[in-house]
């Protein structure tokens, strides 16, 4: 028979444990289809108790741990939280009576942004990047990725009153614009057509309240709005065109307002910017061994390598991290890009030698989906 002292021992190692297992952040387990969190079971707790703190259904828990409600739950249990549609956002949007708790994803070794997004919904890739403020190139083992958002009753779950407020307001506005957020992701948009679109965006004001003004010639302007008396004052000197010059930046706005702006500067980016790095930021690094390899090349899009001229690419047997040289036999172009990973497994990946980010085949000379390379590593 163990003796109090054991007993109590044993009692404050299993809190302890419960505390660091329920006070630190909520860690995904599963893969698509069957994405879930692990709960412990605390004194008190019930099945529905716990469907409150997680917003599932009791209903819906019971089965998803190949249980049943009529089952008692035990201290210490473990059980598997559902994450579904109803309780589970990785798009942000939430109602108002909901709080949104970030849920992550530990890296794992050879892991990058591709395979954890298709481990998770398929979630895409710029907003992973974009709620964790990383790049493809940051990743290592051990990280913990904002993979999505646990939604939550804020009146009913214990979990709302420790959400970090970084979780809910400055993610929830961002992610009322999802057409900006989509258009980084299929097309890169330079810096300059961005200043451009507020540029035009501060024109539009003046412009709207020279439409009151300006229905009339610009002789008509001037027009004299006092008595006649008041006409016969030194006032009357002033010529038409001194009226304007009262508030210089308010007619250069109407005057250039009043035309539509150059197309230039209101169209989106090509579709394919050619940037030019001379190869790109990872030529420094690269290290010829001898091997080479050759045949079809593929393009992923990607929001590197337009502006920081940081090339990436999928090989199949070379190692993640290995810088390769990627060269195009018809414009005898090359580019240096690094490798996150293996090629994918899908159709698209059939007969491939490689697949590189979309800036790297722009500097090639490429826009094609598919076009013959070599490569040397």
């Amino acid at each position: 028979m163990r003796s109090p002292a054991t007993v109590l021992l044993l009692i404050s190692c299993f809190f302890a444990k419960f505390a660091r297992s329920q006070s630190h952040e909520l860690i995904i387990q599963g893969v698509t289809g069957k994405l879930y969190l692990e709960h412990t079971i605390v004194p008190k707790e019930n099945w529905y108790s716990v469907g409150r703190l997680y917003n599932v259904s009791p209903k819906d828990l019971a089965p998803f741990n190949h249980l049943t409600l009529g089952k008692p739950l035990i201290i210490g249990q473990t059980l598997q939280i559902p994450l579904t549609a109803t309780n589970f956002s990785q798009n942000n949007v939430k109602t108002s009576g909901e709080t949104l708790i970030p849920v992550y994803h530990i890296t794992r070794e050879k892991e990058w942004m591709y395979r954890i997004s298709v481990d998770h919904n398929k979630v895409p890739i710029p907003d992973i990047e974009k709620w964790n403020n990383v790049t493809p190139d940051q990743i290592h083992p051990g990280m913990h990725l904002i993979v999505g958002y646990l939604k939550v009753k804020t009146g009913l779950s214990a979990l709302a009153t420790n959400a970090p407020e970084s979780a809910t307001a400055p993610r929830i506005a961002e992610s009322t614009k999802p057409a900006a957020s989509s258009a980084v992701a299929e097309t890169p948009k330079p810096a300059a057509a961005e200043s451009a679109t507020t540029t035009r965006s501060v024109a539009a004001e003046p412009a709207a309240s020279a439409s009151t003004t300006s229905t009339q010639p610009a002789a008509v302007m001037p027009k004299p709005s006092g008595p006649p008396p008041a006409i016969s004052t030194p006032v009357t000197t002033t010529p038409a065109t001194s009226a304007p010059a009262t508030s210089a930046p308010a007619t250069a706005a109407l005057a250039t307002s009043a035309l539509p702006p150059p197309v230039p500067v209101v169209s989106p980016a090509p579709a394919s910017p050619a940037p030019h790095f001379d190869g790109g930021n990872f030529r420094s690094d690269y290290s010829e061994s001898g091997k080479t390899a050759s045949g079809q090349a593929g393009i992923f899009k990607s929001t590197s390598g337009w502006q920081d001229g940081k090339y990436y690419a999928l090989m199949n047997g070379v190692t993640v991290g290995t810088i390769v040289r990627i060269t195009n036999p018809s414009t005898n172009k090359s580019v240096y890009a690094k490798i996150l990973g293996q090629l994918p497994e899908m159709k698209e990946s059939a007969g491939l030698s490689i697949r590189m980010s979309n800036a790297a085949a722009a500097e090639l000379g490429e826009s094609d989906t598919r076009f013959a390379v070599q490569i040397s590593y």
